[in-house]
């Protein structure tokens, strides 16, 4: 069936029905980009948790004896490269948005969660279990809250896009400044202005999904529909990874050993 320029109306169809059509349309392509957020994110916490409690840690941290005598876990060359890993999938999707297959673009994304997870595995040595999963739920209960907020409102947030990702260009750079200065109140800052950074962009990216379906869904096609559902959900996951991160940082109890 052709689709008129505007990709608002069907011929031949009224104006209330084609809405219909849309509001169904736009409600099953969301559910499927948070569908695959949430299937992503899943993967994550498996295969963090089963790295971290089990032989396979070994792999990734060694016990390395320290100046005062004392022991600690160090890195491994497989640690920091699983680091790294997910960086290197996200440019490779990012780039690849228009030549990858639907498939290839699945399978990358499946990767990339579970490497991610690999890189998250140190968040079992430093925090306790229970805060781990208490913040977890917060953000989640923050990430939901926000996104449904991004895509009810009726106000334009496009306004704010900018001004978000040059907070977020500002936390990278300090971020990486305190890698030498390792100061604690810079951090504190830095995971504050994170935390408003990455709930502003939940809500930002949610309403853009929203706002873009039309243009993508319709005029790419049902193939070009369900490649786009997972470069939406991949923004979500990193708008959520990344709040999570920052709400440990807040609000995580660190281990007393």
């Amino acid at each position: 069936m052709a689709y008129s320029p505007d990709y608002r109306t069907y011929p031949g169809t009224s104006a209330a029905s084609s809405a219909a059509v849309m509001d169904a349309g736009l409600r099953a392509y969301m559910l499927r980009v948070y569908n695959w957020m949430a299937s992503g994110l899943l993967l994550t916490g498996v295969v963090a948790y089963t790295i971290a409690n089990t032989g396979l840690m070994s792999a990734f941290y060694k016990p390395v004896q320290t100046a005062t005598g004392g022991m600690a876990l160090a890195p491994t060359p497989l640690a920091m490269i699983s680091i790294f890993a997910p960086l290197a999938f996200v440019m490779v999707l990012s780039l690849g948005v228009n030549k990858l297959s639907k498939s290839t673009a699945q399978a990358l994304y499946w990767a990339f969660c579970a490497a991610m997870g690999a890189s998250l595995t140190n968040i079992f040595l430093i925090y306790t279990s229970e805060s781990i999963v208490r913040v977890f739920f917060i953000t989640a209960a923050t990430f939901a809250a926000t996104s449904i907020y991004g895509y009810t409102t009726k106000a334009d947030l496009s306004r704010m896009g900018s001004f978000l990702m040059m907070g977020l260009i500002g936390i990278i750079i300090a971020s990486l400044v305190n890698i030498f200065l390792a100061s604690s109140a810079l951090q504190f800052a830095i995971s504050i202005i994170g935390v408003v950074v990455f709930t502003g962009l939940t809500a930002y990216d949610t309403q853009r999904i929203r706002a873009t379906y039309v243009q993508y869904a319709y005029a790419e096609g049902m193939e070009g529909a369900a490649k786009r559902s997972v470069y939406d959900a991949l923004s979500l996951y990193l708008n959520f990874i990344n709040l999570f991160m920052l709400l440990l940082q807040l609000l995580g109890n660190r281990n007393s050993n």
